[in-house]
């Protein structure tokens, strides 16, 4: 969360303008509208704007890698201007969550957010009102996001579907596991004799560890070799 910073005039503003194609880029139809929008606001409560920061061809989907609008922000955090003005909310973020916490960042370092589609100003009791809300929406949209994940995670394993990274490690240490523990090993002792011998772990180690041993007996790699081991007795 941003810090406590001086804050600036409210009537001090910077705007943020983005859009999206390359065609909107081309033509300014896109940019002209939202800049029209912004103008006529700030003519109309005599604002002072200070400058227009605009992402030309850039996605609203999150808020990060926009070079304009973290111009914008730091121009509002670091006191230069008390308030950041958009024409249109989806301008400015399609992400719930992130809008939310510019919300919440207006709010902790005491400067403006105006959007104008949504008549969204924090700085009036309704647009302390709707941030409260729209914090709320985004810790629901959170829970949901993780409980999701949580049950596609489940139903994937009641599926017999084995999550993690698949085994890279090659037939023959494989081979060379199963000949281990059907010569009654403990995972200890063949743990040793491969790192002994410089065999590189799954994920590219040096050393194994019993339990790294286990996890390969586990993997669906090490089951489908012993099938394979088994056909080719049974066909001799």
């Amino acid at each position: 969360m941003a810090k406590k910073s001086k804050v600036a005039d409210p009537g001090v503003v910077v705007a943020y303008t983005r859009v999206s194609t390359g065609d909107q880029v081309a033509s300014g139809a896109g940019l002209d509208s939202q800049q029209d929008s912004i103008g006529a606001e700030v003519s109309r409560r005599g604002w002072t704007l200070l400058e227009t920061y605009t992402d030309a061809g850039v996605s609203g989907k999150s808020i990060a890698n926009r070079p304009a609008l973290a111009e914008a922000l730091e121009a509002v955090e670091s006191g230069q201007a008390g308030t950041l003005v958009v024409a249109k909310l989806d301008r400015l973020s399609r992400s719930l969550l992130d809008f939310a916490e510019l919300m919440a960042r207006a709010q902790c370092s005491g400067w403006n957010l105006v959007a104008l589609d949504l008549g969204i100003d924090v700085s009036t009791p309704a647009g302390e009102f709707l941030a409260s809300v729209m914090a709320s929406a985004a810790q629901w949209e959170r829970r949901i996001i993780g409980q999701r994940t949580k049950d596609a995670l489940a139903a994937k394993k009641a599926a017999g579907v084995r999550l993690g990274r698949p085994s890279v490690v090659p037939a023959g240490v494989l081979d060379r596991i199963a000949h281990g523990r059907s010569s009654g090993r403990s995972l200890r002792a063949i743990a040793a004799d491969l790192t002994a011998a410089g065999v590189p772990t799954a994920r590219g180690g040096t050393a194994w560890s019993g339990s790294s041993v286990q996890a390969i007996i586990a993997s669906q790699a090490f089951a489908d070799r012993l099938r394979t081991d088994r056909g080719t007795a049974a066909r001799l």
